[in-house]
């Protein structure tokens, strides 16, 4: 196992549709152990194979509550790990009830934004073992499936928010991207 680099935007890889899946083998499995680690060490709660550089529908997802975690859902300590591999993930059904979360991403670091989604999704996708399998999501889970779907599908949560505040996330870091490039970084 090993963590990879993020891919940060605004690399134009973020905006590739991944390609499906065809056989859960040994460098699938390789590649989810690499994502969950990523993931855990960025820290965050769920990731696509594309954020790690490989365009394949593959996705991490753990919203396990923490430890010490109050009714309020803060964090006050270490994750209690419940780790879901989805692979090749596809939503076959959304309600038509809406909930908001606050977003964020970890390719594109330290920004937020509310973003309105289905409250509850169905999900059918493969495990590890290559069984076909669906899930029913709701909550932050349901709200996390959606966003890592999504960049499956080359779309960012800054997607889902106003054109005018898109274009400033945008702009922010593509004048960091060549400040790093100048640089040499």
């Amino acid at each position: 196992m090993s963590i990879r680099p993020l891919v940060i935007i605004p690399d134009s890889r973020l905006r590739l549709v991944s390609d499906p899946v065809v056989r859960v083998d040994a460098k699938v499995r390789a590649l989810v152990e690499d994502m969950f680690e990523t993931m855990y060490e960025a820290p965050g709660i769920g990731l696509a194979a594309i954020q790690v550089g490989v365009p394949e529908r593959v996705v991490t997802i753990d919203v396990g509550p923490r430890e010490g975690e109050d009714e309020d859902g803060e964090e006050e300590g270490e994750r209690k790990k419940n780790p879901i591999a989805l692979i090749n993930p596809e939503i076959i059904a959304a309600s038509d009830q809406l909930s908001v979360y606050s977003e964020g991403c970890l390719s594109i670091p330290e920004y937020y934004a509310e973003v309105e989604r289905p409250a509850r999704v169905r999900v059918r996708y493969m495990d590890l073992s290559g069984e076909t399998r669906e899930i029913d999501a709701e909550g932050l889970l349901a709200t996390c499936v959606q966003h890592e779907i999504d960049h499956l599908n080359g779309v960012l949560f800054i997607d889902h928010i106003s054109k005018l505040k898109r274009d400033r996330v945008v702009k922010k870091f593509t004048k960091i991207a060549r400040e790093k490039e100048r640089d040499g970084a």
